[in-house]
């Protein structure tokens, strides 16, 4: 239709060609700057093969800029073919066109041949050419050049400083604008903002410093300013100034980008409420939301009733249509547990991109619905979409079965995907889970190269099916690789070691800690004290544990772990009361059971019911297989059967078999014949081929001195067929 129209145009027209043409230049540039670049192509192929018109430098210029924005590299080529046939490439503006077009294309050889041959470069040359340089990687040749300039003005130095900061050379851009400030070159914002952006915890200090210069130039009353420098700190960790200079800036700069960058900060430090605080306070402020506003706000939500609000106000803001917003409303209502609307919303999405798949996959694998995940994965390839390392990571998290990790397996072997790092560490990661670790082991073998995160899932595979030894074997091959360990490949180290109870290579990787300086690392901390009390050394458990700055429940719940493993009641109840006394740091289902197998062991049945009570009535858990092993445990060590029978027949328990079980041998060592026929009739109801049932049973009729009953379930027992198992000893064989 518009090739139709531009043909009849210029056929028609009875203007001047140069009429003509300068209309035309400005539909180019029109068609252009509205991001209709293809049409802009289209438009100059016409005016091109026109006889009445010749392109001149702005049709050219105009056309290359939309090849460039388009990455198309073979139009592009023949646009300058054409500028050098026409004369036209002698001009400043189409040389630094074409000089673009290559830079979008990464093409360095045609960037570095078309800079050599302009003969006087101006700012845009240099920019563009040094920015080419930076970002496809060549820094050091960049540098060189930068060097032997004669003239180095601000946009130069921007053009440096970008290219370094956004692509791994942090270092060499922060150099770059130290050297700016000494030679006292004039800064702008996009000087502030791309060395504020690569602050971080490490760079706390340089960033008050840039912070202070930034105050005093002038150039804290710019958005973009104000935004890198809230984005700093959030960085570095600094919540406080970041609030800070948000406050301050609150009433006269800030714009809906400063609200975002608020939003998203505080969502990363887990303060969801003030984020959504900072949203209500933007729509009051008459600000209108942008798509990443409500992407941020999505991610925050942790509640299904503000959620269903805020995806409320994006539909209502018009965002509904937008692939991303739906997409993080999808991740919104899964992380809340709402599968069906996460469903709906994803049924109801026109244009799906990888990551709705993705993101349905995802939640589909973290629910553990793994037929439901598969399905979701034959509709995306029946419609077209090229499942990327992401689906294949939540494919095999979600399968149950080892006959979908080697289907999936063989479809990313013989697809050449298998060289993705991140489908090989999710294959070692399910063929372990699969109890495949030689399989998951011979992956790993073939795999080059490794990052730390396969080292991890080995190590992890070896822990998981029971060969520790081989583990710490494969950390001490991580230790002389190139990689470092990280803080989870030495909790499972620490791990390894407890699990084997070798108090020697623990220590071994307890001064390994102590000497890269990670002791602060709560995860550390709480698997040394595992690690010292399955080594028989409680002492250094709990020193340890005094040691360490932060804690939260796993650190107090491996603390009362050991107590009880090393028969300490008393403290373990004590170590439960401090944790309480805390406050901030709640109990969760864990530290209950690590409390009562204390209790349990050393005979404390009145700590024990309170406690047990209090984990019912006062934080509404409703106990577990373990909790009610531990109370039938101690109750029936005491001889408390009754008060054990009304534990398991409360309205709280669904008892098993171990349990009555458990039941079942206190009665039979306290002689409880009433009980003991009440339990006796349920296991045979469940279990009538376990001989211990009638042994059991007998045993408690002799006790009481019936000793006709006890015949009779001694011949019960021969007729039924079950056969008891003559004990047997290895000593003296």
């Amino acid at each position: 239709m518009l090739q139709r129209r531009i043909t009849a145009t210029i056929a028609g027209n009875s203007n001047t060609s140069k009429e003509l043409l300068l209309k035309l230049n400005i539909s180019l540039a029109n068609l252009s700057r509205s991001g209709h670049y293809q049409d802009a192509l289209h438009l100059f192929v016409q005016i091109h093969s026109s006889h009445k018109l010749k392109p001149d430098i702005y049709s050219l210029s105009t056309t290359l800029a939309a090849c460039a924005n388009l990455r198309n590299a073979a139009f592009g080529n023949q646009l300058h073919a054409y500028a050098l046939r026409a004369g036209l490439k002698a001009y400043p503006h189409v040389a630094n066109t074409i000089l673009s077009l290559y830079k979008n294309a990464r093409d360095l050889v045609s960037v570095k041949r078309v800079f050599s041959e302009i003969q006087n470069p101006d700012v845009y040359s240099w920019t563009t050419f040094l920015s080419a340089c930076t970002k496809m990687g060549h820094v050091d040749y960049a540098c060189e050049v930068f060097d032997k300039m004669p003239d180095r003005d601000l946009p130069v130095y921007n053009a440096m400083i970008t290219g370094c900061t956004e692509n791994g050379y942090e270092d060499i851009g922060i150099g770059l604008f130290r050297e700016m400030h000494k030679l006292d070159v004039r800064r702008d914002n996009y000087s502030f903002t791309s060395v504020l952006s690569v602050c971080d915890a490490g760079l706390l200090e340089f960033g008050r410093q840039l912070h202070s210069l930034v105050t005093k130039s002038g150039f804290s009353c710019l958005a973009s300013v104000v935004n890198a420098l809230i984005t700093m700190y959030f960085n570095c960790g600094n919540v406080v100034d970041a609030c800070k200079v948000f406050e301050e800036a609150k009433g006269y700069v800030c714009d809906h980008i400063s609200y975002n960058v608020m939003m998203d900060g505080l969502a990363s430090v887990g303060r969801v409420e003030e984020a959504l605080i900072r949203f209500r306070d933007m729509l009051v402020a008459s600000l209108r939301p942008s798509e990443l506003t409500f992407v941020s706000v999505m991610s925050a939500c942790l509640c299904p009733r503000v959620g269903y609000q805020v995806h409320a106000q994006a539909i209502k803001s018009g965002f509904e249509a937008y692939t991303s917003v739906s997409n993080a409303a999808i991740t919104m209502y899964s992380s809340c547990g709402k599968i069906d609307e996460a469903y709906m919303i994803f049924a109801r999405l026109q244009e799906k991109d990888i990551v709705s798949w993705n993101t349905m996959i995802s939640t589909y694998a973290q629910r553990n619905l793994g037929r439901s995940a598969i399905l979701a994965y034959l509709e995306m390839q029946s419609v077209g979409i090229r499942p990327d390392e992401f689906t294949f990571g939540s494919l095999l998290a979600s399968s149950g079965f080892i006959e979908m990790v080697e289907m999936i397996h063989a479809f990313v072997f013989i697809n050449g995907i298998i060289t993705n790092i991140q489908v090989s560490n999710a294959l070692i990661s399910a063929y372990a889970k699969n109890e495949r670790i030689n399989q998951a082991y011979q992956i790993f073998h073939n795999m080059s190269p490794r990052n730390i995160i396969t080292w991890n899932t080995l190590i992890n595979g070896f822990l998981l099916n029971g060969f520790p030894v081989q583990g710490l074997q494969h950390f001490s091959e991580l230790l002389m690789s190139e990689l470092r360990p990280d803080e989870y490949t030495l909790s499972l180290a620490l791990s390894s070691c407890a699990r084997i109870s070798s108090l020697r290579h623990g220590k071994q990787i307890h001064s390994y800690v102590l000497k890269n300086n990670l002791i602060s690392k709560m995860s550390l901390g709480n698997a040394m004290i595992t690690l010292y009390a399955k080594c028989g050394d409680l002492d250094c458990s709990l020193r340890v544990f005094n040691m360490m700055i932060e804690k939260d429940t796993i650190s107090w719940n491996a603390l009362i772990s050991a107590y009880a493993q090393h028969g300490e009641g008393k403290e373990a109840v004590s170590c439960f009361k401090a944790m309480q006394d805390v406050g901030r740091i709640k109990p969760d289902q864990a530290t209950f059971t690590a409390v009562l197998s204390a209790c349990s062991h050393a005979g404390l049945v009145d700590d024990g019911t309170r406690i047990f009570d209090s984990m019912v009535n006062d934080y509404g858990f409703i106990p577990a297989e373990d909790h009610l092993s531990c109370m039938l445990d101690l109750l029936g060590r005491a001889g408390y059967l009754d008060e054990a029978e009304r534990v398991i027949n409360s309205q709280h328990i669904q008892a098993r078999s171990d349990n009555w079980w458990a039941l079942f041998s206190a009665c039979a060592a306290h002689g409880n014949l009433r009980l003991g026929r009440i339990i006796a009739g349920l296991l045979l109801e469940r279990e009538q081929d376990k001989p211990s049932v009638y042994v059991l049973l007998s045993n408690i009729y002799a006790a009481a001195g019936l000793w006709e009953e006890a015949a009779n379930i001694r011949e019960l027992l021969k007729r039924t067929g079950v056969m008891k198992q003559p004990g047997c000893s290895w000593i003296g064989s």
